[in-house]
């Protein structure tokens, strides 16, 4: 028989032990090993979530992770223009990549809470958060940013930009029209298919290609 969890119990030591678990995930670096105790964490959740404690647990995530991206954004708007799209990246990378360990920590708390109660879905959620606190306050200054890296090679490195690309076409797929021909690079068949009228323009424009190409000594 499983020990009853009083909510004082939860908040005084089952939550704790949680909330320092998220803390390491969040700001570990990419291919940081974390001495933390996945069992202990997940049969943590496991025994809160069997004690009626998901609404809390639930809230007190969102809370935890929603702090944690206030800063983030803080941090990047605070980033001089040279460092933001690689810091914006790796704010992105450091987060996606957090997610793969927290999810599954809860797995509990989703199938027998978020799903069933909420008809939601954790992962879903947590990615919803990085896009209102991160992505949205950010994307109007990234995108030009963005549009004049692509202009100047060697800004940034080819894999940075379809991260951030990808990224954000993963987050909002309408950031789309922004900047179409950006996104269209790394993400296949999003530009509209080609309208009749629009053929003519595009064999013009190709003509005009080649004779810049003969002019400037290519030959057919």
């Amino acid at each position: 028989v499983m020990n009853v969890i009083t909510i004082e119990d939860y908040k005084s030591t089952y939550w704790p032990k949680l909330d320092s678990a998220i803390d390491q995930l969040l700001t570990q670096s990419p291919g940081d090993y974390i001495p933390i105790s996945y069992e202990q964490i997940y049969s943590c959740v496991y025994k809160c979530v069997c004690q009626q404690h998901s609404e809390q647990m639930y809230s007190d995530l969102i809370k935890k992770i929603t702090n944690h991206l206030e800063r983030v954004s803080k941090e990047l708007q605070a980033s001089p223009p040279d460092l933001y799209i690689e810091r914006f990246n790796l704010a992105l990378g450091q987060y996606m990549g957090a997610l793969q360990s927290i999810v599954p920590l809860f797995i509990y708390m989703n199938k027998f809470y978020i799903e069933t109660k909420l008809n939601r879905d954790l992962k879903d959620d947590l990615i919803k958060l990085f896009t209102e606190h991160v992505a949205e306050k950010h994307i109007y200054n990234l995108m030009p940013l963005l549009l004049e890296a692509q202009s100047t090679p060697f800004q940034i490195t080819p894999s940075t930009m379809a991260n951030i690309v990808k990224g954000l076409y993963t987050l909002r797929p309408e950031w789309v029209q922004m900047a179409p021909a950006l996104f269209s690079k790394f993400i296949p068949n999003i530009l509209p298919p080609a309208v009749e009228s629009e053929l003519q323009e595009y064999a013009a424009q190709d003509q005009k290609l080649q004779r810049e190409l003969i002019q400037n000594g290519f030959t057919r």
